[in-house]
């Protein structure tokens, strides 16, 4: 009969063994998981640029700060886009009025994941160099602010994206639709509106809506 040291002594040495048993099959299933490729700390693949992005487009634009950017640089913000000339007079100051009373009743804790974007349909007279003077005149400066000019072949590719028709009809002057679009992170056109003066509510309500996804 043992005695109890000895009894002691060989259920340390079982516990032992056990536990070196337990160390070594939990090494093997982590070897078995990374190479099956389930490590959870592993980083997930990029969301693939869908059909219907405008981050597909492969034109240059310059912006107003002479910065030279493509559309797919804007991935993963709600943007806000139209399309103007900083030489109107008549229909573009509203839409100019618009995407700032747009921007005023955005929630505080979605601005930063929001960009407004304007893009001219006059390349040739709308330089850099206009079209910062023309953010600065209407106190259009921060961040979420952004210009681009582009060739006249990219700005056409562009307004038949977002349908707006827009034809010159003086050496200053164009008609033009007058459509303020929102595309979400993806660069997926999200929503539009048509006209100057309206009810903005419906674009506010998508927008945030789009934006708090990114929150």
């Amino acid at each position: 009969m043992k005695s109890n040291s000895q009894l002691s002594s060989s259920l340390k040495l079982v516990l032992g063994l056990a536990l070196l048993l337990f160390s070594l099959q939990s090494c093997n299933k982590k070897k078995e998981e990374n190479k099956s490729g389930e490590n959870p700390t592993e980083k997930p693949v990029a969301k693939p640029i869908s059909d219907l992005s405008i981050y597909n487009l492969p034109s240059k634009w310059t912006t107003q700060d002479n910065k030279n950017i493509e559309m797919v640089d804007l991935k993963g913000k709600v943007l806000v886009m139209v399309m103007i000339y900083t030489s109107c007079k008549s229909a573009c100051p509203r839409l100019v009025a618009d995407m700032r009373n747009i921007e005023a009743h955005l929630p505080d804790n979605i601005k930063k994941n929001v960009k407004l974007v304007l893009v001219s349909i006059d390349p040739e007279v709308d330089t850099p160099k206009k079209l910062k003077a023309f953010s600065i005149e209407n106190k259009m400066e921060g961040d979420q602010w952004l210009f681009l000019r582009s060739t006249e072949e990219n700005t056409r590719e562009f307004a038949a994206v977002l349908a707006v028709n827009y034809k010159k009809i003086s050496p200053m002057d164009f008609s033009h639709s007058n459509i303020i679009s929102v595309f979400n992170a993806e660069g997926e056109l999200a929503f539009q509106q048509e006209g100057i003066g309206v009810n903005s509510d419906e674009t506010i309500k998508k927008i945030t809506e789009e934006a708090n996804k990114l929150n």
